[in-house]
């Protein structure tokens, strides 16, 4: 019942229609002295609420403040790798091997080991892509019943198929303090085919920043007297290809040789393999790792892993000399022939 109202079940105050039908001002049930006074608690100023018709259509609450979002942590484009080089010296490696032949893993290890403070003489500083490298290494940490997975790292798919994705790391040498930023591009094996085969090198303009060159190699491929040989032809294949795809601006060359676990490049292998390379006037150096172990106990995992980061980081390209030495020739115009000597 209404205040106001003595009726049963009347809900004038809050509907303003009388339940008898009347009109409220005249209905004998309605105390006429307490409408009032209830009117008047709960009137109010209209002068509060704007009547133009210029508020029409306005926001009826204030937009919240929005904050940053956190940035993304997966692989960096190369608009996101531009953007960071602007800001500090970044080594960008160049990354090239067949399907299957160690590279993801290869990058997995790396991450693990840095993870768990077992990277020989390099400590963890940052990294803009955790989420990118918890994905790559996602497939060492299940296990099927306390057996190791047949695969510990899956096959690289990008959702763009004409960029590569960057893996950013940032490490600390502890020998000297010194930092170094890393861009580490995870590209399917396939896209090495594909420039051996028809010379696809759109994808790879990026090399053209890169100081050091990583060729992975299978090491049981190598291992194989029916399998070597096609993979030491491929790798001149592939030097040739390098050679007129950077235009002679040659960064440095690693072969970083897998699953030394299971095998070692004998030195036959090794004589064969510079013997390719020379004859397309390049020098390699072979690093043997083993990203992951079946013989933990002889080859732990990681093996090989520092030392790949360590020869990246301390091959720097051969600059020429700023002003040659000479003899000295009385009369000769040392300043004006400096460029014939260079």
């Amino acid at each position: 019942m209404s205040r106001t109202c003595k009726y049963e079940g009347c809900t004038v105050d809050e509907t303003g229609v009388c339940a008898l039908e009347r009109p409220a001002s005249t209905c004998e049930n309605r105390d006429g002295a307490l409408a009032e006074a209830v009117i008047g608690e709960t009137s109010f100023d209209s002068s509060q609420f704007p009547q133009s018709g210029e508020s029409l259509g306005t926001p009826v609450l204030n937009r919240p403040a929005i904050k940053s979002p956190f940035p993304s942590s997966r692989t960096l484009g190369l608009e996101d790798l531009n953007a960071l080089m602007a800001t500090r010296y970044v080594n960008v490696v160049g990354i090239l091997g067949d399907p299957e032949s160690g590279k993801t893993a290869c990058l997995a290890s790396l991450y693990l080991l840095v993870a768990n403070a077992m990277l020989k003489g390099w400590s963890f500083a940052d990294s803009r892509t955790l989420t990118a490298f918890e994905d790559i290494a996602r497939g060492a940490r299940e296990w099927n019943n306390g057996a190791p997975p047949e695969q510990m790292t899956v096959h690289t798919e990008l959702s763009d198929d004409r960029q590569p994705g960057f893996l950013h790391l940032r490490l600390v040498r502890e020998r000297d303090g010194r930092r170094v930023d890393f861009a580490l591009p995870d590209v399917p094996g396939e896209w090495t085919q594909a420039l051996i085969t028809s010379a696809e090198s759109d994808r790879f303009d990026y090399m053209k920043s890169a100081e050091v060159i990583w060729i992975v190699l299978d090491g049981r491929v190598l291992a194989s007297l029916e399998k070597r040989q096609g993979l030491i032809v491929r790798v001149g294949q592939l030097a040739a290809r390098l050679n007129k795809m950077l235009s002679g601006n040659k960064p440095r060359i690693l072969l970083v040789v897998t699953h030394r676990d299971q095998c070692a490049v004998d030195e036959v292998v090794v004589a064969r393999l510079n013997n390719e390379l020379w004859r397309r006037q390049i020098h390699a150096e072979i690093v043997e790792i083993a990203p992951f172990s079946d013989q933990p106990d002889i080859v732990p995992a990681g093996f090989g892993i520092s030392e790949l980061i360590n020869q990246t980081v301390d091959c720097n390209p051969n600059h020429s000399v700023f002003w040659p030495a000479s003899e000295h020739v009385d009369g000769d115009r040392y300043y004006l022939n400096y460029r014939r000597l260079v």
